[in-house]
């Protein structure tokens, strides 16, 4: 079951004059062909709305941070900040998934936590943020949600990318993740990882997919680096 999604409201610090534009952000594709309804219903036009409302202000907020950064590497920086990955963990701040309007197959093989469809939700929201209260709210909420602690949010959609970075850089020790439990029906499985630098662990991790139970226990490792705690 969704959660009522005035607490979003609440959460987001934003009142919509239209809640039906709130509603519509936060339909699946699923729940609408469950439901019957027409296609338009789902919030798929709204996410292309709001990606286009992201790349603008993303666009602008890195041209007036990074003065002399080349257009390349803007671009390039851009796509990090907006991708799939970077928008799910916001997504994940906010507890979105919670919120979604989704058929019930989809919700039953752990849809409210897939990255995909968290990632367009927040698109969504954006574009009825943009319809309901205008560019200048909409901004606000990207500001707000999306492009605040880029550094930190980037250690952890990236952890374990940067932790082999860390670990080639410092020391002659191997990374290896290891699965040391899982709960759960097959559709909707918890695992646990572990990673191990050097035959000692030094991060644990859940996650409704070992890729992303192994994420998070690079995330673990990454903090346990960066305060020095590795010989």
């Amino acid at each position: 079951m969704s959660r009522n999604v005035k607490e979003l409201e609440e959460k987001i610090g934003y009142n919509f004059k239209d809640s039906h534009l709130l509603r519509h952000a936060v339909t699946h594709s699923s729940y609408v062909n469950e439901k019957h309804m027409k296609k338009a219903d789902c919030n798929e036009r709204l996410e292309f709305l709001g990606d286009a409302v992201l790349e603008l202000i993303s666009s602008e907020y890195l041209f007036f941070e990074n003065q002399t950064m080349p257009e390349g590497e803007l671009t390039k920086l851009r796509a990090s900040m907006v991708c799939e990955k970077a928008l799910a963990f916001c997504a994940r701040d906010l507890d979105l998934g919670s919120y979604l309007l989704l058929g019930k197959g989809e919700d039953a093989t752990g849809g409210r936590f897939r990255e995909s469809i968290t990632s367009d939700a927040l698109e969504a929201l954006i574009g009825a943020i943009y319809l309901d209260g205008g560019f200048a709210n909409a901004k606000e909420f990207i500001l707000k949600y999306i492009l605040n602690d880029l550094e930190g949010k980037r250690l952890f959609y990236d952890s374990k990318t940067i932790l082999q970075e860390m670990v080639q850089g410092g020391q002659e020790k191997g990374i290896v993740y290891q699965l040391v439990g899982e709960e759960g029906p097959d559709h909707n499985k918890s695992f646990r990882v572990e990673v191990v630098i050097g035959g000692e662990a030094f991060g644990c991790g859940v996650g409704r997919t070992k890729k992303a139970a192994e994420q998070e226990a690079a995330y673990q490792a990454i903090l346990k680096l960066k305060e020095g705690k590795v010989q």
